[in-house]
């Protein structure tokens, strides 16, 4: 997956998330919520630490409680035992499907036509799809039920459900009396619509405004959008912010995408004097110091983060990459060192450690995280090759000569699913 790896984007989305992962029982400290580098609208869970949303969609929504309903309805997934029992459905189906196909075979021996032997296969393999994906509708239908639980408990509106599901209403790709309901993965739109309805209806909606969940959606929001959208509508825009500091965090943003450095600068202090002691804030004043090619700046910037931040490893990582740029190879390894140990899923971290390694003359811990970097973005080819390097560079049986192995098997068994 491509995601955006922001601190600041990334701590929003933590505060958003962390009272409806504790309605859904889940720990709030170890779900982390990423953000994918898609305009589309979506959002999924592939496992049970992590909760993947497009930033389309969250530039779509208009109010926290939208957020946290997706937020709450893939926490249900994960809450529900979803993830697994899908696994489990779709190995069914394949056996139901291979069913078919073994039929069809014996079929066709047996003397029938080519055309009655192919419908065999066909209408059971369709049959397998069909079972499977009433699976996942019913999964669907639970999770928005559980999502709208958790909203209650966590005191956010469930309102944000139905303002969530009526975004869908009347956009389905073909018109419903043309949608054979059966073949889709989610129940018709219209349905979770009125489902949510019938919700608010029966339970009411308690709960009270929330200051903290409104500011840290239209902060998430604006820094999302400053980097996506054109400078110049940022710039139109940024005064509809009610928060001073998010107004020209984003004009920051918007200056400096337009290679205006004082101006931007200018800005991101004023965000500064707002919140003085705000880490994120300062995260981005280095990276804009970066950017402009003024080291020593930007690191006296990441170094205030990392003092209001020690343990955010995005701010960590970004210390060391400043670290790198000043010419202080051995203390930015400490600092990306304890970036990853925090977080394993920043390519550009581990590009940065190669560089670093490399500096220093450990050619063996270059080829080692280039190999995992390469791992990380599916690259198995190129993860091999650096991998068989980095092996015969570190010393055999060492903790990172068996990282290496770790990365070298997986890309040898990557081969031979690729050959068969």
């Amino acid at each position: 997956l491509g995601l955006l790896r922001d601190a600041d984007i990334e701590h929003g989305l933590t505060k958003l998330a962390a009272p409806v992962l504790t309605a859904a029982g889940l720990n709030a400290k170890r779900v982390r919520v990423l953000v994918v580098n898609d305009p589309s609208f979506n959002a999924f869970v592939v496992d049970s630490q992590t909760i993947f949303v497009n930033y389309g969609l969250i530039l779509k929504v208009t109010s926290p409680e939208m957020l946290q309903a997706v937020i709450g309805h893939e926490a249900a997934h994960i809450s529900n035992g979803h993830l697994s029992r899908r696994m489990q459905n779709m190995r069914s189906a394949s056996s139901i499907s291979g069913l078919g196909v073994a039929l069809a075979v014996l079929a066709a021996a047996a003397g029938a036509s080519g055309e009655a032997a192919a419908g065999i296969a066909v209408g059971t393999q369709s049959s397998a799809l069909r079972s499977f994906l009433a699976h996942t509708r019913a999964e669907e239908s639970s999770a928005d039920r559980s999502a709208a639980g958790y909203l209650t408990r966590a005191g956010i509106s469930p309102q944000g459900l139905v303002d969530l599901h009526q975004i869908f209403s009347g956009q389905e790709l073909l018109s419903a009396a043309n949608q054979d309901p059966y073949m889709r993965s989610h129940p018709l739109s219209r349905d979770r619509l009125r489902a949510a309805k019938a919700y608010v209806t029966s339970y009411g909606d308690q709960s009270s405004p929330n200051a903290e969940a409104d500011y840290w959606f239209a902060r998430v929001r604006g820094k999302l959008s400053a980097f996506n959208r054109s400078p110049k509508w940022t710039k139109r825009r940024a005064h509809e912010e009610t928060s001073t500091d998010i107004r020209l965090m984003r004009e920051a943003v918007a200056f400096h995408r337009q290679n205006k450095l004082k101006k931007s600068l200018n800005a991101l202090n004023g965000a500064l004097a707002q919140r003085p002691n705000d880490a994120y804030y300062y995260e981005l004043k280095g990276q804009i110091l970066m950017e402009n090619r003024r080291w020593g700046e930007a690191l006296t910037a990441y170094r205030r983060a990392v003092d209001l931040a020690p343990s955010e490893p995005l701010i960590l990582g970004g210390y060391g990459r400043a670290l790198l740029a000043a010419g202080q190879p051995k203390q930015a390894i400490q600092a990306m060192e304890k970036a990853r140990a925090r977080d394993f899923r920043d390519a550009r971290l581990l590009r940065d450690m190669s560089l670093a390694y490399a500096k220093t003359g450990q050619t063996g811990m270059a080829a080692l995280v280039t190999a995992e970097r390469y791992a990380l973005r599916g690259r198995m080819d190129d993860a091999g090759r650096h991998a068989k390097r980095a092996s015969s560079l570190l010393p055999r049986g060492s903790a990172t000569w068996r990282r290496a192995q770790d990365v070298l098997i997986a890309a040898e068994q990557y081969q031979k699913r690729k050959n068969k």
